[in-house]
């Protein structure tokens, strides 16, 4: 069998029409893989285990030898999914490190008939790119403002709108405060993040802005890649000023559903944060029913942390948008006319 072994760039350009198989174990695969791959590992992650003690203790014979031991009995399994996934008689597959697992396994596919190209470097080298890709200066405005200020609803009308938008929220699956995971399903681990971040990354014109939301280092439990953080932090910002009592009511209709026991555990997590006189007095008001009072006094604290933060930006990047409104339209229309002002 002639095995072909492609690069990234070709490898992912193929894979919006070809399927991608990872033949990585489970656990692999779960820590991160490559959007829309399908996992048909060679090895589950205890065979992978004794695979590789052997490899380290005996060499390469002998792991293969027990490799041969584990998999013999599961390949016709193997060959019968990918028959099923294979799209018009091809397939793409990779492993760690482009090396005798995915070799292996586009060896099997081809029993089947089924034209098999591997990733060079495997999953490793695909990581690099994507690393590599994310700390790319892009034309990006972020959009910034005190919690409350709907900026995941603004940044939502403005791609309505035809604008370049990432929701790195909703890729985080967390609205970035302590309060964030309320509502939400898992997170995907930090290495994820990055490669779904990615996945849309690569699509976004490089002549047309993109618009991101004003983060912390973290969403959550994810982090952000290191580079593109700094990158936004030079970037030019618009930032949507808007008092307490405009954001309340917003805040009020989103958090107000959730339960009691969820919301002054969401306290406790900044407690340290908020002090003892407020976490007890927050934490006595969802007891109350009196949201708006547990909102005034744990935004106290979030609107102090990110002014300071702001500092960390240069000033001649930042546009102050002042709003006395929380309508969506109105205030879209405002930061895109502060955009319209930003030299590149």
């Amino acid at each position: 069998m002639a095995l072909e072994k492609i690069n990234v760039v070709k490898f992912l350009e193929l894979a919006e029409s070809i399927p991608v198989i990872d033949v990585r174990s489970p656990s692999e695969f779960n820590t991160g893989n490559i959007p829309g791959a399908i996992n048909i590992p060679l090895f589950d992650d205890k065979e992978r285990e004794a695979v590789g003690t052997i490899y380290k203790k005996k060499g390469r014979i002998p792991a293969i030898l027990e490799g041969l031991k584990h998999t013999g009995p599961t390949m016709s399994s193997k060959l019968e999914q990918a028959l099923k996934i294979a799209k018009n008689g091809k397939l793409l597959v990779h492993c760690w490190r482009g090396g005798m697992r995915s070799e292996a396994m586009a060896w099997l596919f081809s029993l089947g008939d089924i034209d098999t190209e591997v990733l060079e470097g495997g999953y490793k080298s695909y990581r690099h790119h994507v690393l590599e890709s994310l700390s790319e200066k892009r034309k990006m405005i972020v959009l910034g403002g005190m919690t409350g200020s709907s900026k995941t609803h603004l940044l939502k009308y403005l791609k309505g709108c035809g604008q370049q938008v990432i929701d790195l929220e909703g890729l985080a699956n967390h609205k970035g405060s302590a309060f964030g995971s309320l509502g939400q399903p898992p997170q995907p681990s930090t290495e994820q993040f990055a490669n779904v971040l990615f996945d849309e990354w690569k699509q976004i014109n490089r002549n047309l802005p993109l618009w991101v939301e004003d983060e912390s280092r973290n969403i959550g439990s994810v982090f952000m890649p290191e580079r593109l953080y700094l990158n936004m932090q030079e970037t030019p910002a618009i930032i949507l000023m808007m008092d307490v009592k405009t954001r309340l009511p917003r805040l009020l209709e989103e958090y107000s559903t959730y339960s009691a026991e969820s919301l002054k555990a969401s306290i406790i997590k900044i407690s340290k944060r908020l002090g003892g006189d407020n976490t007890r007095d927050a934490i006595n008001a969802v007891e109350t029913g009196d949201f708006a009072k547990a909102i005034e006094i744990t935004l106290y604290y979030y609107d102090k942390a990110y002014m300071f933060g702001l500092k960390k930006k240069s000033n001649k990047n930042i546009i102050y948008v002042t709003t006395d409104s929380d309508d969506i339209e109105t205030n879209a229309l405002k930061i895109l006319d502060a955009a319209g002002k930003i030299t590149w």
